[in-house]
């Protein structure tokens, strides 16, 4: 892990196209602004743990899930 000290209004960036500014810090949490790509994904961890626990519990891959759905929607 690279950790790297920045303050409000500075960036760091990631490769050519993903930067990320610091917008806003206090005592407990961090503000951050990312610009990236449209096919680059940027979500919270948290989130994405959700998602594929609650993928895992209905016992079926996402795309399948989008496929079964798409069929659906054409009957």
């Amino acid at each position: 892990m690279l950790v790297i000290r920045r303050r409000p209004g500075q960036s760091i960036r990631i490769g050519d196209d993903i930067e990320i500014h610091i917008t806003e810090t206090g005592p407990f949490k961090v503000t951050l602004g990312i610009i990236a790509p449209k096919e680059v994904t940027v979500a919270r961890t948290e989130v994405l743990l959700t998602r594929e626990q609650n993928i895992a519990a209905a016992g079926a891959s996402p795309m399948k899930t989008l496929a079964q759905i798409a069929l659906a929607l054409r009957k």
